[in-house]
């Protein structure tokens, strides 16, 4: 008979985890020590909580799969709080695995180190932020709860939680056998299918909107074929920017309301039946919106349910929708029009010796990709993910709607786990002093990311809402300086012949990271981001958010 912590491990593999991020500590020091030698998955160790929580958020968003996030109780654990916070609201399926105290020190009667309030403060915590949770103080049920647990965030695409006790790491314990998947009901789903058809069908001007669903379950595929049968024209949600990026041809590009293209915005606002998948309505996709969505009008496909005006369909799967209108949909009367034309990026930069300014990094990277094919894009927020958007369509992960500053170079190395490809991460100078010493850790895992480092000695985005304020002024810390001491390779570039020449020979560059600090001055901005910022500003003067 395996043992508990074994039984784990195994149920892991079996729900598609395939890389474990984490921290040891010491109620964690028995499982990590079964981790490594079992060899069952992978594992990757960082050096600070916050950085596991967002490397297994990244490796879960490109694999379209669960991860996991391990760290020790309390003190390590409450560590993580954010980033799966961060995780619960974009809908990642991140699975924290808390090493606990024995069920003996448990009934001690002493104050156990690392607990803050009570035993059980920091699994309620995490009932908050998780939407299923088990603590396995049983080995007898265990298997029934790691199962049902590990079911729960493959439907519903949300983190959840396991707390494991050191002393029960070894005990005997029967397998935790998968729950079957819980599917579709064939008659609800065919009915909605037909219902969506037959109003796609009499729209005059309809359109798919993407957002983060159609990858947490592996659904992008199945939503280009079907515009393509459809002739749909698809528009991804600023927090759905990267998606189908295998698949780039269907997608007409990013709907940023005010702050992005006109057709595009009018794409989605002027039309009469809007297919939204997977789509979150929240303010970071529609704030700056011209016109509001009639949902009365919309198709909205999300959390495994869909609605159609005032129609509820519950329980049905996003991919099992999406494979019912393909087996129903027919293509559109040969010769209809195109409905849309391919979006265009900035390219062709100027390699002269005027200072850069951020939209500036996004031509020299639009000119890379041209020159030698796309690459994973890990972004933290701020002007470094409005930059983004003015890069040609790839694959890319971002805190877009959490918001959450720290992101990006952990991210970026949990892309290169995931993907086995090497990343390109965008971060501002504010978010690298949180996370960027976790390049350190490339060098023991053979990670080469190229990072490009907007450095304006600021909190750039902060800045343009309150430009008053001194506190968002930061200090030069020199990054490119710290990079051969942390194992990679760094370089600072003000201009935008230094930045083309930089990109291009920290693309040849194999082995170490590569570091680029982009100098840029104060109060300069991406022009989505000052197309963004006026928008948003209008939008909250305007009567209605009165």
């Amino acid at each position: 008979m395996p043992t508990l912590g074994q039984a784990v491990l195994d149920a892991l593999a079996a729900h598609g985890v395939r890389e474990l991020f984490g921290i040891p500590g010491d109620f964690v020091l028995p499982f990590c020590k079964l981790v490594e030698e079992s060899g069952t998955l992978p594992f990757f160790t960082l050096s600070h909580e916050p950085a596991v929580g967002f490397a297994a958020d990244a490796a879960a968003r490109f694999r379209g799969a669960p991860s996991a996030a391990i760290a020790t109780w309390g003190a390590g654990a409450f560590n993580l709080v954010n980033a799966v916070a961060g995780a619960y609201a974009e809908r990642v399926p991140v699975i924290v695995i808390s090493g606990a105290p024995g069920v003996h020190e448990r009934t001690s009667g002493w104050h156990l180190h690392h607990m803050a309030r009570a035993l059980d403060t920091q699994s309620r915590i995490f009932a908050e932020i998780t939407c299923d949770q088990a603590v396995l103080t049983d080995p007898r049920t265990a298997p029934a709860a790691i199962a049902r647990v590990l079911r729960s965030t493959v439907d519903h695409s949300l983190p959840v939680y396991l707390e494991l006790p050191r002393d029960l790491v070894g005990a005997a314990c029967a397998p935790a056998a998968p729950v079957a998947p819980r599917v579709a009901d064939p008659a609800a789903l065919a009915e909605c299918a037909d219902e969506i058809l037959a109003r796609l069908a009499a729209a005059a001007r309809p359109v798919m909107l993407v957002d983060v669903e159609l990858r947490r379950y592996g659904a992008e595929r199945q939503a280009a074929a079907l515009a393509r049968r459809l002739g749909l024209p698809v528009v991804t949600t600023f927090m759905g920017r990267g998606l189908l990026a295998a698949d780039k041809d269907v997608v007409a590009g990013t709907y940023l309301g005010a702050a992005g293209d006109g057709a595009i915005t009018a794409l989605v606002e002027e039309s009469d039946t809007p297919l939204l998948l997977g789509v979150i309505l929240s303010d970071t996709n529609f704030a700056v919106s011209h016109k509001k969505i009639d949902m009365r009008r919309a198709i909205l496909a999300l959390n495994r349910e869909v609605r159609i005006g005032h129609h509820v369909y519950p329980d049905l799967p996003l991919a099992e929708l999406l494979a019912a209108l393909l087996a129903r949909a027919t293509a559109p009367a040969p010769g209809a029009p195109p409905r849309f034309a391919p979006p265009r990026y900035p390219t062709g930069l100027v390699a002269d010796a005027t200072p850069l300014v951020p939209s500036d990094i996004a031509c020299a990277v639009n000119d890379l990709f041209a020159a030698h094919g796309p690459m994973p894009i890990a972004a933290d927020m701020g002007d470094c993910l409005f930059t983004a958007m003015e890069i040609d369509h790839a694959a890319l992960v971002a805190p877009g709607y959490y918001a959450g500053m720290g992101y990006g170079v952990p991210a970026g190395l949990g892309a290169a786990v995931a993907t086995g490809e090497r990343p390109l991460i965008l971060v501002g100078d504010g978010a690298f002093q949180m996370t960027g010493f976790e390049l350190g850790n490339c060098r023991r895992y053979g990670w080469d990311p190229i990072v490009i480092v907007f450095n304006n000695a600021s909190w750039e985005m902060l800045r343009v809402f309150q430009p008053e304020s001194r506190f968002n002024d930061l200090s030069d810390w020199g990054f490119a300086k710290l990079a051969d001491d942390l194992g990679g390779r760094g370089v600072r570039v003000a201009t935008r012949g230094e930045l083309a020449a930089a990109l291009m020979a920290a693309h040849e560059a194999r082995g170490p990271f590569q570091l680029i600090e982009a100098m840029l001055p104060r109060g300069a901005t991406s022009a989505t981001l000052a197309r963004f910022v006026a928008g948003f500003k209008a939008a909250r003067a305007s009567p209605a958010a009165r």
